[in-house]
């Protein structure tokens, strides 16, 4: 994995987003992202909406969602 950009909740959501992830629900300034994989199953995220994501939850949400900083 390359080195983590800094990124709003916003920016990671739009990427998320074009990457085929569907926003579920929000609770306060939490947004949660659901991706249906065949033979995975489905995959939840909370992507914080904070002005800037510290990188070790960054890099936790990368890692939770099986993508990289080059996706």
């Amino acid at each position: 994995m390359g080195r983590l950009p800094q990124i709003s909740g916003k920016g990671l959501t739009r990427v998320f987003k074009r990457d085929g992830w569907i926003e579920a629900s929000q609770k306060g300034s939490h947004l949660k992202l659901v991706k249906y994989r065949k033979p995975i199953g489905k995959t939840t995220i909370i992507i914080p909406q904070h002005k800037v994501i510290k990188k070790g939850t960054l890099s936790r949400i990368l890692k939770d969602s099986k993508l990289t900083v080059e996706n």
